[in-house]
């Protein structure tokens, strides 16, 4: 099987710190991989590389695309860095005020992402972003409102809605359940891995919480100091550990 994405010696540095290094890796379809670690592990570094928030120093970040094969997203134009952000990749932000329109309805949050991949009548667009609402168990009554009305974790499910309309194929999540209540945060990730299923998604989530990537991910990968000391199978990382740093996360010795 073709990977979806595939990392090569990603390396990034700010001055003499570094963020991360040398990390490689392949993403599958479907496959959904989880990066941990404390603050300052290099993870949340990691992830804006791969995602085109930043650029590496180093390293390629090869994307199977629909129409060209496989590309280096490092070498795309603005353009098309832009285009690809808006079809086949989603990025999910820690607070969900990065990711929306605060002034724009809620309907107008989802069909804003609808519109910038050429739809263009007003009745579908408004259908499917009612659609999508519901999906995300916002009620459709709440279409017309503005995010400011909503609660945390309903915001963060309108940010989820908008992100996924456009039927991404790879979605990147930065701590998505970070900042919201123990109820809130079960309610969102039980819709997590419902849309990652029902979807066929492949996503990347950066989480200090081991609980998120215990029940969405995969794979894990272990961040220390801008490296990656463990990876394998989520439930083999968690249940068995084999470098001590993992050893202290899992035991929770380490305040992550």
């Amino acid at each position: 099987m073709t990977p979806l994405l595939s990392v090569q010696d990603i390396n990034k540095s700010y001055g003499r710190h570094i963020g991360c290094a040398d990390v490689s890796f392949d993403l599958f379809p479907g496959e959904v991989i989880g990066i941990v670690g404390e603050s300052g592990s290099g993870k949340t570094t990691l992830l804006n590389c791969l995602s085109g928030h930043l650029a590496p120093d180093a390293g390629k970040v090869i994307f199977d695309t629909r129409t060209d094969g496989p590309r280096d997203t490092c070498q795309m134009s603005e353009p098309e860095q832009r285009m690809l952000a808006r079809t086949d990749w989603a990025f999910v932000h820690q607070n969900a005020r990065d990711g929306l329109r605060m002034n724009v309805s809620a309907g107008g949050n989802v069909g804003e992402r609808l519109m910038a991949v050429g739809a263009r009548h007003y009745e579908d667009i408004r259908n499917n972003a009612s659609d999508w609402l519901g999906r995300v168990e916002i009620d459709t009554d709440r279409i017309d409102d503005r995010p400011t009305t909503f609660s945390g974790g309903m915001q963060q499910r309108l940010q989820i809605a908008r992100n996924l309309v456009t039927g991404p194929r790879l979605v990147f999540m930065d701590e998505p359940t970070g900042g919201l209540d123990v109820s809130v945060q079960a309610r969102l990730l039980d819709l997590l891995r419902t849309l990652v299923r029902d979807m066929g998604l492949s996503a990347i989530i950066v989480t200090h919480d081991l609980a998120v990537v215990r029940l969405l991910a995969d794979r894990l990968m272990v961040m220390k100091s801008g490296y990656v000391v463990e990876t394998g199978l989520t439930d083999q990382v968690l249940d068995d550990p084999q470098h001590a740093y993992s050893q202290l996360l899992v035991s929770s010795v380490l305040q992550v």
